[in-house]
């Protein structure tokens, strides 16, 4: 993740004084009327507005200025582009086959000038819009151009095309302009292609650089207008030739323009595919090119049923809109890769067919293993299991388990080993059924040995050092295959690789594999080998602490080591990752001198004495707020993967109401307007997290299936589970507009003071009622020493 937090932020002051409940709400009939797209289209949240299937192929969105296709603030589109992804935080990442209406004479001496190059610069040629009258629902993304005399821009989707409806308000003749040369903001475009096929077609290719430094790669496409264009032309870095029927070659300006003769509504269908020329037609013949409206009634159903999937009372409009956009974030991604005959180019760089199911890629896995798989799991298993074949399928045409897998090929993006947590929930949540062993010893493959040389990934690039010694060693000069490597940044990527081991080890011992079992649990505990107990810092003693080949510990040359430096952590410092040890709670805490003192800790990095006063500010101003300030901080940084499940570090210690009071602060970070993301989304991952915490449960220990509770947002919600039984969490009197702790807990009718609930009793349709209260005093639930979920690797 590349992240930031927002700098600044609508956010409801909230105090544990001010207990005013807030009046429930009826529930809307339809969940897409409580989505807002623009949420995360400012300040980095790094959403795209436009329109997408659920999982989509394609998207179709506007671009302006930002990398990531789309800035609330900017006040002109370049063009609507066809392929985006939610929330990363890398530079290179589409708006591909960007297409812009426009009007007005085009050739030498015109107003669109052919003789001069620049002319077909998207910058240059870019359309004026207005916020007034724009539109972003799932499914659905309406603007008006207020240049070129005005045009309405409407978009739609379905799963392998996206649809774009042009309504010129200016009479006469009208163009689209077809741009294969530029795409999004720092996506570089090595290559491009344009024919005009017949009146109403064209068709061609754009190569662009994968994400985070990848390899580029090339994406095909096929476009049909629903009514035939009169004149045409292309152009090229030498400037436009009307008349011509085909440009290509390298970089450069490069693409198409089509003149409508009559102007008036022209709609334009297109399919993408990373496949072939062939795939793109099948697509587009998939969709059958239906009227705008028939897409979007279709897509817009397909929305409401995965968004139906849970059921929320009570809580503000914007509390509501809040959530459901979350859930339609996290639902966006991966993306579907196999054209609708079901080929796909797969990681051996050859053409494979998935029969009978879906083949995905796009794997952010450093991000999504913390929250977005496991809600996806819960709640779609059927993409889920196709998601787990993916990822073995990548295993076995690649040969070896992905890491940040992008357009069929590992970015090697992040570090450590997410893979490994990723694919064993999976395994937990049912999704390997049938494929249980041959995960498996890819899994174990991943976890002790290191791709070869000539391999494209870089797998666990630290494992020598870690299986021999325990520790992966910190050499910022290691080398890598691409954007990241384990050892520089080898403290955090030792606490990766241990946490990943002893979900591992979990699925071994389920498996019959005891003696494995038995060595990943004591690898995962090799963490401790970078804990030292002569650092201090802001009245603590003992942190973790880089060490070099050989097993020295690290000291900057210009001083002594800080656990809040950068070095040896990935972003993040000591500070932070210090928590990523949930695999084994005792063991952290005998280290921090006890529970008293490890809640001392846990107080200092949140702020605690100030965020009950006000949360809100103390969210804003005491936390790690600043764009990508990862490094030198001690604080709680929400905005960024590595604290995501620290919060519940609280309950796992034996506080369980801080956790509820942290969990509503950082709920403050999270708004219904553009800046309304805590930092990039991260393909649904900073959602996902929202999801879960607002619902009162979150899976904070890999590989358990265990969820860790928290005060609930809401007075009620329903998880509709696709076995047909529904999970219900009942919070009577609850309200974001406070602090509120649990101060009891029943379940199916049954007293409960455990912090936690299983997926089996999720899944078996179980009944939560909360109570709750504002007097942290009261809030004694939880708090006994058998009442938070064991460590599965505690030593």
């Amino acid at each position: 993740m590349r992240s930031r937090v927002l700098a600044s932020a609508v956010a409801l002051a909230v105090t544990a004084a001010a207990l005013t409940p807030v009046a429930a709400q009826a529930r809307p009939a339809d969940p897409l009327d409580a989505v807002n797209t623009f949420i995360g289209t400012q300040d980095e949240g790094n959403t795209f507005p436009g329109a997408s299937a659920p999982f989509g192929m394609v998207q179709s969105s506007p671009i302006t200025t930002h990398y990531a296709g789309y800035l609330y603030t900017d006040t002109a589109i370049r063009g609507f582009g066809h392929f985006f992804l939610s929330g990363a935080g890398c530079w290179e990442q589409g708006g591909l086959v960007s297409m812009l209406p426009t009007t007005g004479d085009i050739g030498p001496g015109a107003a669109f000038d052919t003789s001069k190059p620049a002319t077909f610069d998207q910058a240059k040629y870019a359309a004026p819009y207005t916020h007034e009258g724009e539109v972003g629902k799932p499914g659905y993304y309406k603007v008006h151009l207020t240049g070129y005399g005005g045009i309405d821009v409407e978009t739609t989707a379905s799963t392998r095309s996206g649809v774009e409806r042009y309504s010129f308000d200016k009479s006469g003749p009208a163009n689209v302009f077809v741009n294969v040369g530029q795409a999004n903001a720092k996506e570089p475009v090595s290559g491009s292609s344009v024919r005009i096929v017949d009146d109403h077609t064209i068709a061609g290719t754009v190569e662009s650089q994968a994400f985070c430094g990848g390899k580029p790669y090339t994406t095909y496409f096929t476009t049909k207008f629903d009514q035939p264009f009169s004149s045409y032309g292309t152009w090229s870095p030498d400037g436009g030739t009307p008349g011509s029927r085909s440009a290509q070659g390298g970089a450069g300006l490069r693409g198409a323009w089509l003149t409508f003769p009559k102007g008036g509504q022209v709609t334009a269908t297109t399919s993408i595919s990373q496949v072939d020329a062939r795939g793109a037609d099948t697509n587009l013949a998939d969709s059958r090119v239906r009227p705008f409206d028939a897409v979007k009634n279709d897509v817009q159903r397909a929305w409401r049923r995965e968004l139906s999937s849970v059921d929320i009372t009570g809580g503000t409009p914007d509390d509501r809109t809040v959530f459901y956009t979350s859930l339609y974030h996290a639902f966006l991604q991966p993306l579907t890769a196999n054209d609708a005959d079901g080929r796909y180019y797969g990681f051996d760089k050859k053409i494979h067919r998935a029969i009978g199911w879906t083949y995905y890629d796009f794997f952010s896995l450093w991000d999504t293993y913390r929250s977005q798989n496991q809600l996806l799991a819960l709640l779609k298993p059927d993409r889920a299991r196709d998601v787990a074949k993916s990822i073995l399928a990548i295993h076995d045409q690649g040969g070896w388990l992905p890491r940040w897998a992008y357009a069929s090929q590992e970015t090697n993006t992040m570090t450590g080993d997410p893979v490994t947590p990723f694919l064993v929930d999976l395994w937990r949540f049912g999704a390997l059924s049938g494929d249980e062993m041959h995960a498996y010893q890819a899994l174990l493959q991943n976890s002790r040995e290191i791709p070869p040389a000539s391999s494209p990934f870089q797998g666990r690039s630290g494992n020598a050092s870690y299986q021999a010694d325990g520790f992966v060693q910190y050499d910022p000069n290691f080398p890598k295959k691409g954007q990241d490597t384990d050892p520089a940044h080898g403290a955090s990527a030792t606490l990766e690789y241990a946490l990943g081991d002893c979900s591992l080890s979990v699925m071994a011992s389920a498996l019959g594999r005891k003696q494995d079992a038995k060595q990943l649990a004591a690898k995962s505990r090799t963490y401790a080998t970078l804990w030292d107990p002569s650092v201090t810092d802001r009245g603590f003693t003992g942190y973790f602490r880089p060490k070099v080949t050989g097993g020295s510990w690290y000291t900057p040359a210009d001083g002594p080591y800080s656990p809040q430096g950068q070095d040896g952590f990935h972003e993040g410092t000591a500070w932070q990752y210090q928590w990523l040890v949930q695999q084994d709670v005792p063991g952290l805490v005998a280290k921090m001198g006890g529970a008293a003192n490890a809640g001392k800790r846990l107080d200092d990095f949140f702020a605690y004495d100030d965020l009950v006063k006000d949360p809100a500010k103390t969210a804003h101003e005491k936390w790690v707020v600043g764009p990508y300030d990862y490094y030198k901080q001690f604080r709680y940084n929400p905005n960024n993967e590595p604290d995501l499940h620290s919060p519940w570090m609280y309950t796992l210690t034996g506080q369980p109401w801080k956790t509820s009071a942290v969990v509503r602060a950082a709920h403050t970070l999270f708004t219904n307007a553009p800046n309304g993301v805590t930092g990039n989304d991260d393909l649904g991952t900073m959602s996902a997290w929202y999801v879960f915490s607002a619902l009162g449960l979150y899976p904070a220990v890999p590989g358990t299936g265990d969820f860790v509770l928290n005060a609930p947002r809401f007075a009620k919600s329903v998880l509709h589970l696709p076995n047909g039984r529904d999970f219900t969490v009942n919070a009577r009197g609850a309200s974001g507009a406070q602090l509120q702790y649990v101060s009891g807990l029943r379940v199916n009718g049954t007293a409960s003071d455990k912090t936690f609930v299983s997926l089996e009793q999720l899944r078996r349709g179980s009944t939560l009622d909360f109570s709750l209260t504002g007097d942290a005093p009261k809030a004694t639930w939880g708090t006994s020493r058998s009442s938070a979920p064991a460590s599965p690797c505690a030593g």
